[in-house]
């Protein structure tokens, strides 16, 4: 069914007049991403030739998606607003709290149990205020999204870093914090910096063992984790039409791997046969109505350089498969070259799991490709030489897949299925032996392989690869195998081929579902009755955060200096701190516990300059907090890349720190911060960081006088009297220096609903 769909018509009746207003006022022709942005300014927001990188604007999405972990902070921010219904339509998917182990119904049925005071604490803030409900079960949030709510040309935000995973049906989807999503819930404009553009042309076909992972991971390699930081990346060409809606959404949702704002496919066939195959004729209908208007100008493509900052062209011909890691997701090898990589680095070559599925590759044709690789090891006589796991979707791929026999030919071959849900690739596996830290390699599908994130060993070596590649290598059992070229011996000691995996674009016989888990909303939420345990070690209410005291900070002390990457993951791990999303307290406890600290070389542990005490840095920060003592936290290059939880940006808030100091910002952090009142500031000399010694007392000068654009000043005083006095620069403008001197920008939104 199609949801939302008086929306959707609004959007496309009013946007081929926005569009031509847009190109008018700008005097030359527009690329797919500046038509959708253009289209979506905020009723406030004044037309103009934006500049990007710097420009802030106010626009305002079409909806808002939210996935269990954030949303709970996100809607007991909402609760705080004093609306009594969502001003755009909003969902709720219970994903992320589901911990794979044995299997699939099992599972599940522990996290129900586990789990149901969040799960009904949503259900009733859904119910309350508007919002569609996806239970437990239901599939992952972006494939849900994809199969149920985005449309070419709309624009959307959710509170999980890869909701870019829509632009495979050519929306422009982002990634934001929850307090973002508060806003445009309570129906306020939403702030981002008009982004550049990075133009990406693919040309010729995917063949044979490549698939459209190999594209995102290809460009991984060229642009690294931040090489699209404040940027949409967009795709054109023959490359791109010829390619499955699916594949597309595959390409996207790993866009947040290399910092992009998001990226995007214009409109064509493949999107049209999908929105018809998932029971939205009606959208792909309008859509065709208005297809120029959801594709670049045709100048655009002609010659692509004078419209984009930076032009990549990949020739889907020559592209070879990749896999990428270990340990970031930007560390591209072809597989031609994995052998000689491996060796040179000394990776564990014995593959233990193979694993497929997550929001990124979970797709009907993802596993129909990968089980045409399954079906040819009983076929060849040969033998599953890893542990091999599938995570589908959503519910409903997974019942069609197991309707067209696919989930019967993995288990023949010892496969195991795990529910619909997120499950390993965030950090949700209960995998057996992996608190022993033994050195071993697993593949897999997911979009993300830092240090700890599947299976919280920081021994083991994850590689990322498409689904068919993934079968290929845990069928071989070995990451040097090439199943472009090499052999594997049989059960009669004969030397036996893969052949290259098929699949099937859509399902022929169409998709099917008993049950897709969804709850719609009450009509009038007016008698629901939201109800949070004051004793909940899950769920706590929210509390203000306090206003600035309008004075220069004085007297900080220094947290941590941490060293190296430094991800959400590191400030605010996931895997089973997830259960605490909805406690500020209690998660609060795990608070920079995998950041390295600059001057021991460990993590958590920091000196407490009080005592002169070494401790963990949570309890460090809380009695820093219970002393009246606020705190900086120091870091490196691209600080909070990753994942969009924005508790990476309230532990600090929340326990006392009063500002973060680093070389530079993921985007999506950067925001997170500043949101809740923090400072977030940058070095203007990134050599001053080397400045920085363990016993530091800090103050922070110029406050008072916290303009747009002008630096300001910290003094760092050194344990032998001895000082250094830095220049830091900041992008706040001044809507953001209002959110910190209200000590939130949720303490603004709640003054206006209330005023």
């Amino acid at each position: 069914m199609a949801f939302d769909i008086e929306m959707i018509k609004k959007v496309y009746a009013e946007m081929p007049a926005k569009v031509e207003a847009a190109r008018k006022s700008i005097g030359r022709p527009l690329t797919l991403s500046e038509k959708i942005l253009f289209a979506h300014l905020h009723a406030d927001q004044p037309l103009s030739g934006f500049e990007r990188g710097k420009t802030y604007v106010d626009f305002a999405p079409d909806r808002v998606a939210m996935q269990d972990a954030t949303a709970q902070m996100a809607l007991l921010q909402f609760m705080q607003a004093g609306r009594p219904k969502v001003a755009v339509p909003s969902t709720v998917h219970c994903d992320h709290l589901i911990t794979a182990k044995v299997e699939a119904k099992l599972d599940l049925q522990v996290a129900n149990t586990e789990s149901k005071e969040v799960y009904d604490f949503l259900a009733s803030v859904s119910n309350k205020y508007g919002i569609g409900f996806w239970k437990p079960g239901a599939g992952i949030i972006h494939q849900v999204v994809l199969e149920n709510y985005a449309f070419p040309g709309g624009m959307m935000i959710g509170t999980d870093s890869h909701t870019v995973n829509a632009g495979g049906l050519g929306m422009i989807a982002i990634g934001v914090g929850g307090a973002d999503a508060c806003d445009v819930m309570a129906g306020l404009p939403w702030e981002l910096k008009w982004p550049k553009l990075i133009g990406i042309k693919l040309t010729g076909k995917l063949n044979g063992w490549t698939a459209p992972k190999d594209v995102i991971l290809k460009v991984a390699g060229i642009l690294t984790v931040k090489g699209g930081t404040g940027a949409i990346v967009e795709y054109f060409g023959e490359g791109a039409t010829s390619m499955s809606c699916t594949g597309k959404g595959t390409i996207c949702n790993m866009g947040a791997e290399i910092g992009a704002t998001t990226s995007t496919f214009g409109y064509d066939e493949s999107m049209s046969r999908y929105l018809k195959a998932t029971g939205r004729e009606e959208v792909a209908k309008m859509a065709d109505g208005i297809a120029a208007y959801l594709n670049a100008d045709p100048e655009v493509y002609a010659d692509p350089a004078k419209y984009f900052d930076e032009v990549i062209e990949i020739n889907l011909n020559e592209l070879e498969p990749h896999l990428n890691g270990p340990f970031t997701p930007d560390l591209a090898t072809p597989i031609s070259k994995m052998k000689e990589a491996a060796a040179a680095n000394g990776w564990p070559t014995k593959i233990e799991v193979g694993l497929i599925g997550s929001c990124t590759n979970s797709s009907y044709e993802d596993i129909s490709r990968a089980v045409s690789l399954a079906k040819q090891v009983k076929a060849k006589g040969l033998t599953l030489n890893s542990e091999f796991t599938i995570t589908p979707g959503s519910e409903q791929v997974r019942f069609t897949v197991e309707r067209d026999g696919f989930l019967d030919e993995f288990n023949q071959i010892g496969a195991k299925v795990f529910a619909n849900a997120c499950g390993p690739c965030i950090g949700m596996w209960d995998r057996v032996g992996a608190e022993k830290k033994e050195k071993n390699t697993i593949v897999h599908s997911f979009n993300r392989n830092f240090a700890k994130r599947a299976d919280g060993n920081p021994n083991t070596f994850a590689f990322v690869g498409s689904p068919e590649l993934v079968t290929a290598l845990a069928i071989a059992g070995d990451l040097n195998f090439n199943p472009l070229t090499d052999t594997l011996t049989n059960d009669k000691g004969e030397q036996v081929k893969l052949d290259a995996p098929s699949g099937f674009e859509l399902p022929v016989k169409g998709f099917a579902v008993d049950d897709p888990g969804y709850q719609a909303p009450a009509a009038d939420g007016s008698g629901v009755t939201v109800v949070v345990a004051n004793d909940s070690k899950r769920l706590q209410l929210l509390a203000p955060f306090a206003p600035w005291e309008g004075t220069d900070l004085k007297g900080l002390k220094l947290l941590i200096k941490a060293k190296g990457k430094c991800t959400t993951d590191h400030i605010s791990m996931a895997g089973p701190w997830l259960k605490f999303r909805g406690h500020l307290d209690n998660i609060s406890n795990n608070m920079l516990i995998g950041a390295v600290n600059y001057f021991n070389e460990k993590t958590d542990s920091v000196k407490n300059q009080l005592t002169g005490e070494y401790g963990p840095v949570p309890a460090t920060q809380r009695a820093y907090k219970a002393a009246g003592v606020g705190s900086i936290v120091v870091g490196d290059e691209n600080y909070g890349e990753g994942s969009s939880r924005e508790h990476a940006a309230m532990e600090p808030r929340f326990l006392g720190v009063r500002a973060i100091l680093v070389k530079s910002f993921a985007r999506i952090h950067e925001t997170n911060l500043k949101k809740q009142g923090m400072l977030a500031l940058t070095f203007a000399e990134k050599s001053d960081y080397d400045k920085i010694q363990e016993d530091d007392s800090i103050d922070i000068i110029g406050l008072t006088d916290f303009t747009p654009g002008k630096p300001l000043t910290m003094v760092f005083t050194h344990a032998d009297g001895s000082k250094d006095s830095i220049q830091v620069n900041h992008t706040y403008n001044q809507q953001q220096i209002e959110w910190f001197k209200a000590g939130a920008a949720l303490n603004i939104i709640r003054r206006q609903v209330a005023g």
